[in-house]
């Protein structure tokens, strides 16, 4: 049994104790301290062992490292009127303690509620095609708009990643049929440039051989080459020049003009 003039001494000594206990906080490499003095700002403390002192000094821990936040996923109506579903990731972090822990209540909190307002109201802004063709160009207009605002509670946002847009059964059928109609016009484009750059071709080859005659008499030699050629029936074609042909043109023409006479 401990005798009353002892415990007279020994409890003011485990209080003692306990005090100094809780008044050493250790700091680590990534984490800064911000202690308050009677409910006012005093200092920042650095990495290390630090004494706080109970009832009087208030002390928050702020980690310095990088954080990364989904954004849950919002329900986006674009301006072309299409509602899609969109989630993104968020990398942030603390570049001044003080103001994280005094300007603002909950900083993850309100980082939080800050990106999915921002990220419904620039989407908003677009339309389907652009939301899926510029997510580069998105990701930065968003990541823009939630520093500028983050950062009276001193936190630096360092990226924003549009993760998915998801669209209905019956957008993406729209979609696919978009896609297909893209490229039967472009198929009909094509041709139509085939086509053009044939006919000028042949235009040209019609110059050449409107020149030179002889070339109009190799080409009816190829042509009844390829004809023997290629033909698989029992006919037989006989080459006539076409000097002879004219030749009896002229006579049968003259005949008929004696016969008129």
């Amino acid at each position: 049994m401990i005798s009353p003039n002892l415990l007279q001494y020994v409890a003011p000594l485990a209080l003692i104790i306990g005090l100094i206990v809780v008044s050493f906080r250790i700091v680590a490499e990534y984490e800064r301290l911000v202690v308050l003095f009677l409910g006012r700002f005093q200092t920042v403390k650095q990495p290390g062992l630090r004494i706080i002192i109970p009832g009087v000094q208030r002390a928050f821990k702020v980690d310095l490292r990088v954080v990364t936040m989904d954004v849950p996923p919002q329900d986006v109506i674009s301006r072309d009127n299409v509602t899609v579903r969109v989630n993104a990731v968020l990398y942030f972090r603390v570049v001044d303690p003080e103001k994280a822990i005094i300007q603002v209540e909950d900083f993850m909190n309100a980082i939080n509620q800050l990106s999915q307002t921002t990220l419904r109201s620039v989407l908003g802004q677009h339309e389907l095609d652009e939301m899926l063709a510029e997510r580069d160009k998105l990701n930065n207009d968003i990541q823009e708009i939630i520093d500028m605002r983050a950062d009276a509670w001193g936190i630096k946002v360092i990226n924003v990643e549009i993760k998915h847009i998801d669209l209905n059964e019956s957008m993406i059928r729209a979609i696919a049929r978009q896609a297909e109609a893209e490229r039967e016009r472009r198929a009909k484009v094509i041709n139509a440039e085939g086509e053009f750059e044939a006919s000028e071709k042949l235009l040209s080859a019609a110059e050449v051989i409107s020149r030179n005659p002889q070339a109009l008499q190799l080409r009816y030699l190829q042509t009844l080459a390829d004809i023997s050629t290629k033909n698989t029936s029992n006919a037989i074609i006989f080459p006539i020049p076409m000097e002879l042909m004219a030749s009896f043109m002229k006579s049968a023409a003259g005949k008929n003009g004696q016969a008129g006479a």
